[in-house]
């Protein structure tokens, strides 16, 4: 459902990027990043795109959002190493409730992974859905093909 690529139209700049630390914490009895501190890294770099970023550019941050899905594909192992990764991020379906988010955590040479998330706008006054507000629905299409 998420693979995606560069092949996919959205250029680097129209992506999201955020620069994660790889923290010792991170690294399992293997020797490399544990699988599910890879969902810290993606929820890191929603964090900056939907409420730091916006906050830093003087507009709303996102309000409500929450995860109904998430895919991963682990590509290749990332090890502790003293550079940071790049969580790219940028949009691939939007819908009035809804969107998709695509992911890859990548370095100048090689994707450690590729993923995907569906967002749902939520009302947490009514518990339920909503439909994602026009300044909303204008900052997701920066980070589209159309962006």
């Amino acid at each position: 459902m998420f693979e995606q690529s560069v092949a996919d139209g959205v250029g680097r700049d129209h992506r999201h990027v955020f620069s994660r630390a790889v923290r010792f914490a991170d690294i399992d009895s293997l020797g490399h990043v544990n699988n599910v501190r890879f969902l810290d890294y993606l929820e890191d770099a929603r964090l900056a795109m939907f409420h730091i970023d916006p906050h830093h550019e003087g507009i709303a941050p996102f309000r409500g959002l929450v995860v109904a899905r998430h895919e991963i594909d682990y590509r290749r192992p990332l090890t502790f190493r003293l550079d940071p990764v790049r969580v790219e991020s940028w949009v691939t379906e939007i819908r009035p409730v809804r969107f998709t988010l695509a992911y890859e955590i990548r370095d100048d040479e090689e994707v450690f992974v590729r993923a995907g998330s569906v967002l749902v706008a939520y009302d947490v006054e009514q518990a339920s859905p909503r439909r994602l507000n026009q300044d909303e629905l204008d900052y997701l299409r920066r980070f589209t093909a159309d962006g």
